[in-house]
């Protein structure tokens, strides 16, 4: 298995060094004017240890999450956070402005040092911090050459969804969640990288698809205000005008193949998307490949009938649905219509071609 910066090379990312400046602590911290002795920067904690042995932990917030109620849950947390972790533990909160400000707030504490960000939220909010863990085809390093600690990613599930936690058995409880981080342990996972539109590649940590599902889940991105039904009248608009398409599909720098009336392309580093549908069953974040999994020639009343199949990970065995093992995969559209939708981890990235790339043990996480 290469290293990470060699497969990246692999998928045509380019590896450049960091050429900004070294900012400030303050872009993160400034945003919790309400307790400074918890992240100042030579901070004394209660047993009178000086700050440089306490953990700093990022917590990234969209405030706007779930209707809201992230926002709202954060507050109820926070002084139960700072009662679990503040002895041991600099709490940095900062709350996210708008799309991609949490891929800034990421690197700003990787780049400072910072032990962990955490993402509080769902699917949406991990999604960008994973991609602030990487810049310009490159892993994002301390500003410190000498640090022997490297920036863990964290999760307290509070999302509409939460698919990637649904991997690991972990329930939207932020309690348990915050044991795990009271804890530390930690256990490297892979990350998915997609290259192909632009020059600029893209991450994700759970499942990217194609086609039928990608276009349910950018309508369903318009209706989060519904909760899970989102998903459901993502779907209904996505079947409106589809049509099943060829498709070619070259694995493993292989021979290019062909994939008559594909539905719906399922890339899984993790199980789940969707809300809870298992459609990656056997994929696993920590085993260096992706699960593939294809649908083909399936019509509306298929998806009625089979459903159940779909959320409880049994319909690898239904008819016209393949799966396959794979290190990269490359898809391109046959018909050349350039209307076929990406997506991945609910976030909608364009329409084919693109390739897709397992980084092995990518990023350390708290576990």
């Amino acid at each position: 298995m290469g290293s990470i910066n060699q497969i990246a090379l692999g998928c045509g990312i380019a590896t450049v060094r960091l050429p900004m400046a070294k900012p400030s602590w303050a872009v993160v911290r400034a945003e919790l004017p309400k307790a400074p002795d918890l992240y100042a920067e030579r901070s004394v904690s209660r047993s009178g240890s000086s700050s440089s042995h306490r953990r700093d932990l990022v917590f990234v917030v969209n405030p706007s999450g779930a209707n809201g109620r992230t926002g709202k849950e954060w507050k109820k947390l926070l002084p139960y956070l700072r009662s679990r972790l503040g002895a041991d533990c600099n709490i940095c909160e900062s709350l996210t402005s708008g799309p991609s400000h949490a891929i800034d707030i990421t690197r700003e504490a990787i780049r400072e040092g910072a032990d962990a960000v955490i993402v509080v939220g769902g699917d949406g909010t991990l999604h960008e911090v994973v991609n602030g863990f990487f810049w310009a085809g490159k892993p994002v390093t301390n500003y410190d050459r000498e640090a022997t600690h490297s920036t863990a990613l964290g999760l307290i599930p509070l999302g509409t969804g939460s698919d990637f936690a649904r991997s690991f058995g972990w329930k939207n409880n932020p309690y348990e969640a915050i044991e795990r981080i009271a804890k530390g342990q930690r256990s490297r996972i892979d990350v998915g990288v997609i290259s192909g539109e632009t020059d600029e590649p893209h991450y994700f940590i759970n499942v990217a698809d194609i086609h039928l599902s990608a276009k349910a889940g950018y309508h369903a991105s318009k209706y989060k205000r519904f909760g899970n039904l989102c998903y459901v009248i993502g779907a209904l608009k996505g079947f409106i005008g589809h049509r099943n398409q060829d498709l070619k599909i070259k694995v493993n720098e292989g021979e290019w193949e062909v994939y008559p009336q594909v539905t719906a392309l399922c890339i899984g580093n993790a199980k789940y998307f969707g809300g809870g549908m298992k459609i990656t069953p056997n994929a696993d974040p920590q085993n260096g490949k992706f699960e593939v999994v294809i649908l083909q020639d399936f019509k509306w009343y298929d998806f009625v009938l089979k459903l159940h199949k779909l959320y409880n990970g049994t319909h690898l065995s239904v008819e016209n649905v393949s799966s396959r093992s794979v290190h990269s995969i490359e898809v391109e559209e046959i018909s050349g219509s350039g209307s076929i939708y990406v997506q991945s981890d609910g976030e909608h990235l364009g329409f084919l071609p693109r390739k897709f790339c397992i980084l092995p043990s990518a990023v350390e996480m708290i576990c």
